[in-house]
């Protein structure tokens, strides 16, 4: 490997350019590959890359290295996938037909299962489960934003030693893990707020500040726990408080909530969901890659999911254009009756 190692961002929209766009702004070669619209604003505009924290980096057009071909998958030494799930086998193939030989490959995507998905078309390459437990929303003109905090997570491996410095450099160090699993099913019960942040229309600060909404989170997460104990999966403590005590602490009174779980609200007052940046720009939603994996994996247990099924179907039919817009109140009715 070259002593100055080529990262290659394959999906390029609000993650992929975040990332990448911090690499590429503090000195690491990125190659960016996206759909035209993204590719045409950012070669007009370059990458702006803020965070919470009032971080702020950019590059200029003229060295933002993006198109929409997957040429730049030929000299890459890293591949850091961020396409939608429903994407992934597709990404798969272009990648299997033009990594060349000892490129890594990290999923950063949402879902449990899209690494395994890359190594089933990918036979003989290193391909690592990532995640980014950060939100990022596109600002336009090449701007991206994270409101939220968070580290990159990513599957421990020996592979990624020359790379650590990158991502160290750019301000986003990679937390490395034996049993990443653990960590993506941890992950996963905050994401269930993804469906319900969408139905709320309302930024992520002000949603979790309303004590119906977290109510509705709270049935969504002991649903998935009740799930995951029967499935023998032991979700990963990612916070102060083990993963069974949240829901507990999600239904306290709005003002005990906020001194308790300050850290949980330490979200940019205008940060919204992935899942409702999809559903206003028309696009289909990971809801399958989310509620849906706990319906899935309820089903292979034989263990109800009336909660996460109907949050499923009340995005599918936001998704057909039917009722976006819900009160706290009575999606609680709505779930408790499920």
């Amino acid at each position: 490997m070259a002593s100055s190692p080529e990262i290659c961002v394959f999906g390029a929209g609000s993650i992929g350019c975040y990332v990448g766009g911090r690499l590429a702004a503090t000195g690491t070669a990125v190659r960016f590959i996206g759909r035209e619209r993204v590719v045409s604003e950012v070669r007009a505009h370059g990458l702006h890359l803020t965070d919470w924290q009032d971080a702020d980096l950019k590059v200029p057009a003229s060295d933002a290295r993006i198109d929409t071909e997957p040429e730049a998958l030929a000299t890459a030494d890293l591949v850091l996938v961020t396409v939608k799930s429903a994407a992934t086998e597709e990404a798969g193939r272009t990648l299997a037909s033009r990594l060349k030989p000892g490129a890594i490959v990290i999923s950063f995507q949402n879902g449990l299962h899209n690494a395994q998905v890359l190594r089933g078309l990918l036979p003989g390459r290193t391909v690592l489960t990532g995640m980014v437990p950060f939100n990022v929303a596109a600002q336009g003109q090449g701007h991206f934003h994270a409101g939220s905090e968070g580290t990159l997570e990513v599957e421990q491996h020996a592979v990624l030693a020359p790379f650590v410095e990158a991502f160290n450099r750019a301000g986003l160090p990679l937390k490395q893990h034996t049993d990443i699993v653990a960590v993506q099913w941890a992950k996963l019960l905050f994401n269930l707020n993804n469906s319900l942040n969408a139905l709320a229309d309302l930024p992520l600060k002000q949603e979790l500040s309303q004590r119906a909404w977290r109510r509705c989170l709270a049935l969504a997460q002991q649903e998935a726990l009740a799930v995951l104990g029967r499935a023998g999966v032991k979700p990963a403590k990612l916070t102060p408080l083990p993963p069974g005590w949240i829901p507990l602490l999600l239904g306290a009174p709005d003002a005990v909530f906020g001194v308790l779980a300050k850290k949980m609200l330490a979200i940019d007052p205008k940060a919204r969901s992935s899942m409702w940046d999809d559903l206003h720009a028309g696009r289909k939603t990971e809801v399958d890659y989310l509620n849906g994996e706990v319906v899935r994996l309820g089903q292979q247990h034989g263990v109800s999911t009336p909660v996460n099924s109907r949050l499923v179907a009340l995005i599918r039919e936001a998704e057909e254009g039917k009722r976006r817009q819900w009160t706290g109140e009575a999606l609680l009715a709505e779930l408790t009756k499920a």
